[in-house]
């Protein structure tokens, strides 16, 4: 472990602190964590509910399946662990705005980011209402849980913090780029290949093995559209409207 601070903290409230850091101890992710890159705090929801039995759910008003979060017990993890703290909450829900890489961007610019993972049914309207939490989506899709949904989210955040990836090219050329400047803006990656450049009769593109950088970045850039255009139309279609503004 270094001396140096972290450059972000993340206070993760959930029924299952167990599950964590799960894959975000490993690799990449995993070595700056060891040396103090980030840091997180996997906080117990149960230890806050007030009855002997640790009750954390009841049934729901107006009738429905399942069994929501009580609102006293996730109130009370709330302001016990963040007094005084203006930090965001996000709760991860299914009808929450879509998680994308411009607001991973936007999340790695705080010194501190709070993720409220739920169970069952979900939480109680008026914990959200109370502490003003901004739901947020993985995806169109449903999870049994907010907490494979969270590492994903700190995963995609940490990327895009400075320090955490040993080469800040490898970021602007992945998937969707980062920043509004890129030319990878929106844009989804590029094919890769590795030796040996013969493979059960497949040849790695001769291009790439030219060693003309020019014309393999124009490659890379051909390629990385034709994906686009192929299997993200929607992306593709935002990709030609920045590229035309830029004229």
């Amino acid at each position: 472990m270094t001396n140096n601070l972290p450059k972000i903290n993340f206070k993760i409230f959930t029924l299952f602190p167990e599950l964590f850091p799960g894959p975000l101890a490993y690799s990449i992710i995993g070595n700056a964590l060891e040396h103090g890159l980030w840091q997180y705090q996997a906080i117990n929801i149960r230890d806050y509910a007030s009855d002997q039995r640790k009750t954390v759910d009841d049934t729901v008003y107006g009738g429905s399946a399942g069994m929501i979060l009580k609102p006293e017990v996730v109130a009370n993890a709330l302001e016990q662990n963040l007094k005084n703290n203006s930090s965001p909450i996000y709760y991860l829900s299914a009808r929450g705005k879509v998680f994308n890489q411009s607001l991973a961007r936007q999340i790695a610019l705080q010194s501190q980011v709070n993720f409220l993972c739920a169970r069952y049914e979900g939480i109680d309207q008026r914990v959200l209402d109370e502490f003003a939490i901004e739901e947020i989506s993985l995806g169109d899709f449903i999870l049994s849980g907010g907490e494979i949904a969270c590492m994903a989210m700190i995963d995609a955040i940490l990327r895009n913090i400075d320090g955490i990836l040993g080469c800040n090219e490898s970021l602007t050329q992945e998937s969707f780029g980062n920043s509004d400047t890129d030319d990878y803006r929106y844009l989804l990656e590029y094919p890769h290949y590795t030796k040996p450049s013969l493979w059960r009769n497949r040849q790695v593109p001769e291009i790439l093995l030219s060693g003309h950088h020019q014309n393999i970045a124009n490659w890379r850039k051909e390629q990385a559209e034709e994906f686009t255009k192929k299997n993200r139309p929607d992306l593709y279609q935002q990709y030609c409207l920045l590229k035309n503004n830029k004229k």
